[in-house]
């Protein structure tokens, strides 16, 4: 089916109603029936009708008359379906989502913030009378003068990325809202990089509180999106200090509430093994670093010393921290290392963390027994 154009439909609209304008110029006084045989007008579109009776169709906000038993002709197409395809096209595109809402396209958005309150309305009406629930609308940077738009409709916000804001809208009034909410956790690392030596790599922060000022620390960063927790450990400590390692295991991980932007926090702390020992200090972070190699032109930081930090030694979560560290070199802990696993309910690799003290039927399961020199 052909669709019509806003513009399309206003000629229209002029046209007809110019027509009728013109029609009863010359015989004014003389009562001309409404319904009248073939016509024709100068230009590229010819109109033909025979008109019984009227009623209003609205297209983008604009008046065009049309006839209940209409026969108008426009590119060999009745007028009918001009109309029925009109109507299609107030309403929003969007797509079904598995769990019976909608998904609007955000990539055939009006740009017209009033077309675009219009057919956000007739959209949400349609949606309702199917039966439709949650509505997720996504508005990119550039057309963020719609937002004020769906928030006057009763749009909420989800949450928002660097090019766009995404928006929610529950139908059913007698329901409670199942979509759900955003992300509640953001995901730290901290890389305990340790030698043979008993000698950790350490920097100084170069933006930090005061009480922190002097402090040695582990290199911690966040996870990327997409990214797995082992490849962002070995990724934080390359970034901030130049030296390559191999990710070991997760020793521990922490979990605190209300952290920042008062969403939860998950901090992984992650034994990794030195395979460099040049230093490259990231100047945009890291004030000084200090590494764990021998070499003449390189500091090392025992952990002893590293311990007895004012900080760290008063920190009672870290010391226990710094004791399952010792207990994993003498092979009184096991820590958890990654296996690549592919799931049935979604088809989709993963990474499941566990470790096995001993098992028979395949030895490379356990990663207990390994050294990490």
């Amino acid at each position: 089916m052909d669709s019509v154009s806003l513009s399309e439909v206003t000629v229209m609209r002029k046209t007809h109603l110019g027509f009728m304008h013109s029609f009863r110029q010359p015989f004014s006084g003389v009562t001309i029936s409404p319904k009248f045989c073939h016509s024709k007008v100068v230009g590229s579109r010819a109109i033909s009708s025979s008109v019984s009776s009227t009623k209003s169709q609205y297209v983008y906000g604009e008046s065009l008359a049309a006839t209940a038993d209409s026969d108008y002709k426009m590119n060999g197409l009745t007028l009918k379906n001009r109309i029925s395809s009109v109507k299609e096209r107030l309403l929003l595109d969007a797509f079904d989502d598995e769990y019976g809402g909608v998904v609007v396209d955000h990539g055939k958005l009006p740009s017209s913030p009033t077309v675009f309150t219009s057919m956000l309305q007739s959209s949400l009406s349609d949606w309702r009378r199917k039966g439709k629930k949650g509505v997720w609308l996504k508005l990119p940077v550039e057309q963020s003068e719609l937002v004020p738009v769906a928030v006057k409709e009763g749009f909420e916000y989800h949450h928002a990325e660097k090019g766009y804001v995404m928006l929610t809208y529950w139908i059913p009034e007698e329901e409670p809202c199942m979509l759900p909410a955003n992300a509640s956790h953001q995901v730290g690392v901290g890389g305990f990089v340790l030698n043979q030596f008993k000698e950790v790599l350490v920097v100084q922060e170069k933006y930090c509180t005061s009480s922190n000022t002097g402090l040695w620390k582990l290199p911690t960063g966040f996870i990327n999106e997409s990214e797995e927790i082992f490849s962002g450990a070995v990724r934080e400590v390359k970034e901030e200090t130049g030296v390559d390692t191999d990710f070991l295991e997760v020793i521990a991980f922490r979990h605190a509430h209300n952290v920042a932007f008062e969403k939860s926090d998950l901090f992984f702390i992650c034994m990794l093994k030195p395979l460099s020992d040049k230093i490259i200090i990231d100047n945009l972070e890291i004030k000084a670093a200090k590494v764990i190699i021998t070499t003449k032109n390189l500091e090392w930081m025992p952990l002893v010393e590293f311990v007895e930090q004012p900080m760290i030694k008063g920190d009672k979560m870290f010391k226990r921290v710094i004791e399952i560290c010792e207990a994993r070199l003498k092979h009184r802990y096991c820590g958890l290392s990654p296996h690549r696993l592919v799931s049935a309910f979604d088809g989709r690799p993963s990474s499941l963390y566990y470790n096995v003290v001993d098992d028979d039927d395949d030895p490379s399961h356990s990663n207990c027994r390994a050294e990490f020199y």
